[in-house]
């Protein structure tokens, strides 16, 4: 499978933004049409979109449902959704409106049950978002620590039989930092599940190098955004790359 450059659509309270490091009081927007800026991503090439509705992720509860079904019903790619679906009925509903995949990522802590009802059911689709901080997963929009060491809890996300896990950094995200590349190597060479990674990227030699590692993908905001590098600039490299 060729690995994917996938553009971050976060939203909070309507519109497309990006967090400092997941601080809500560190906000810099970027549109005010969600839906306008997933369009773009797909015109550009994008393989798959990440859509995480940051209202939700801190309320524990869908809150841009609606903005988020607007992009899975207009989109012609696939779209991951994540943010606040702690429920079945929240999975449920994000993949009647078109999700493709669901990213779990509190309740994946907090109610192992939910998640393997989750699995039992949607199967593929799921997958499990670990934010850490500092070596310690974060849930709830990042903003409350556990004491999960984040490799331990990969491993015990690998064994419930989720399809793959989504890594961020959270120290990273947003600083054009570059990723956590020990850490990710760690996980792809432990799990026998994809990893995906999340957080820093800052150039267009920190996709090559996460595609040589072995994961199966990145998730890129603040770079593309901010035109540090195109989409069809990073898309090139990572095709383009000595296997």
């Amino acid at each position: 499978m060729a690995f994917e450059v996938i553009p971050a659509i976060d939203i909070r309270d309507g519109r497309c933004v990006r967090l400092f490091q997941g601080d809500y009081d560190q906000e810099t927007r970027y549109s005010d049409d969600p839906l306008a800026t997933a369009r773009d991503w797909e015109d550009l090439g994008a393989p798959r979109l990440h859509v995480v509705d940051l209202d939700g992720a801190r309320a524990g509860m869908p809150v841009n449902h609606g903005v988020m079904a607007a992009i899975a019903a207009a989109s012609g790619v696939p779209i991951e959704v994540s943010g606040g679906l702690r429920t079945l009925e929240d999975i449920a509903a994000a993949v009647r409106y078109g999700a493709g995949r669901i990213q779990i990522g509190s309740a994946a802590v907090r109610d192992p049950a939910m998640l393997a009802a989750a699995i039992d059911a949607y199967g593929e689709a799921i997958c499990v978002s670990i934010d850490a901080r500092d070596g310690r997963v974060a849930t709830d929009g990042w903003e409350k620590a556990t004491d999960l060491d984040a490799v331990e809890f990969a491993h015990r996300m690998a064994e419930s039989g989720v399809a793959r896990v989504m890594v961020t950094d959270i120290g990273r995200d947003s600083t054009l930092t570059g990723p956590n590349f020990e850490l990710l190597g760690r996980l792809v060479d432990q799990l026998a599940i994809p990893v995906v990674a999340s957080g820093g990227v800052a150039a267009v030699s920190d996709l090559v190098r996460l595609a040589e590692i072995g994961c199966e993908g990145a998730i890129v905001g603040k770079a593309l955004y901010e035109g540090t590098f195109s989409l069809p600039e990073a898309l090139t490299a990572v095709r383009s790359r000595p296997c």
